[in-house]
């Protein structure tokens, strides 16, 4: 059984200060903040936003829940998450938690995690009430289908984007919930969803038993997955067609060497079985945009000119994914790309 989740705790002899990470933040390459992406192809990427912080409050044991304001903001469905540029030009990925029925603001948690890479320690350490952020999105891969019964499994932040879910379920719907994080102080949102009813809900503090807490489900039930990936692996292992919403790679950017020729820069590299292609474009072309190196963002998004790829994304749909790949995960099925580059 794989491990439950394991929750970051503030300790403040481990957290920088705010003038150590401002530090950290500007030495950063991508400091200052990059410009939009360009587009593909002549594609227009994902309409930027410019909102203000207009609430922060700590709902959680390490974790921090952000209201961001704006006007007319474009119109998301329970599932959706959006791209936060953060200070630094890190790009990260949140849920939407709050009212998709609310345009005028976009409300998003995220849990610190201390041993990441920096994207959250961002948001604890810099990102207060005034802050203005850059916001791109809402996109939604973990639409809520209509089905005659559902069964949601949660793992501590993966609440967020269950939780507009369960509220967007009409009366006398069929569904339940397994609530799982290391403690009950760590679990964001506990006492509303508590209330949404004693015999739906199953709250866990520590390992679930998977096995017990999902027998006997309703017939054509959906099963919905967020959390840990050990959670997400196991719940896949049970229910093969699970529904899961990761902002972590699936897959290593690892595979076999292959070659990539930068037609425009007139140069032919060799991508190592153990590195990945933007590591290799930007020893040469060092001024490569990119941000998550998860395949996300779609900052490191390229045009593949010839060649077959490999695509390890969690972004493009499969009209992007027909001439374009992002750099930073995808890799070669053939011996050798051509982008352009």
């Amino acid at each position: 059984m794989p491990k439950p989740l394991t929750v970051a705790v503030l300790a403040g002899a481990a957290l920088l200060t705010r003038r150590a990470l401002r530090r950290r933040v500007r030495a950063s390459p991508l400091w200052p903040l990059p410009a939009l992406d360009p587009p593909i192809s002549g594609r227009p990427r994902t309409r930027a936003l410019r909102l203000t912080v207009a609430a922060r409050e700590t709902v959680a044991d390490g974790v921090v829940q952000l209201r961001l304001e704006g006007r007319d903001l474009p119109r998301w469905e329970p599932g959706a998450h959006i791209d936060l540029v953060l200070p630094s030009g890190l790009v990260r990925q949140y849920s939407l938690c709050g009212d998709p029925a609310d345009s005028s603001s976009y409300t998003v948690a995220t849990r610190l995690v201390e041993d990441g890479r920096g994207g959250s320690r961002e948001v604890h350490e810099l990102v207060g009430v005034g802050a203005e952020l850059e916001v791109r999105g809402p996109r939604n891969r973990f639409p809520l289908v209509e089905a005659p019964a559902y069964v949601f499994v949660a793992g501590g932040i993966g609440i967020t984007p269950v939780l507009p879910m369960l509220r967007a379920l009409p009366d006398g719907s069929n569904w339940r919930l397994l609530y799982a994080g290391r403690t009950r102080e760590s679990m964001p949102f506990l006492d509303e969803i508590e209330n949404l009813g004693a015999d739906r809900v199953t709250v866990v503090a520590g390992l679930p038993d998977l096995d017990g807490e999902l027998a006997d489900l309703p017939e054509g039930a959906v099963v919905y997955c967020c959390g840990p990936e050990g959670l997400m692996a196991a719940v896949a292992e049970r229910f093969p067609d699970v529904r899961l919403e990761r902002f972590a790679p699936r897959a290593s950017s690892t595979g076999e060497a292959f070659e990539v020729e930068l037609r425009r820069s007139g140069r032919t590299l060799t991508v190592p079985a153990d590195s990945t292609v933007l590591a290799a474009v930007r020893a040469e072309l060092p001024n490569t945009l990119y941000s998550c190196e998860q395949g996300f963002c779609g900052t490191c998004q390229q045009r593949v000119l010839e060649g077959e790829v490999e695509h390890r994304d969690e972004l493009l749909t499969d009209a992007e994914r027909d001439g374009s790949m992002l750099i930073c995960v995808s890799r070669a099925r053939s011996e050798r790309l051509v982008l352009d580059l």
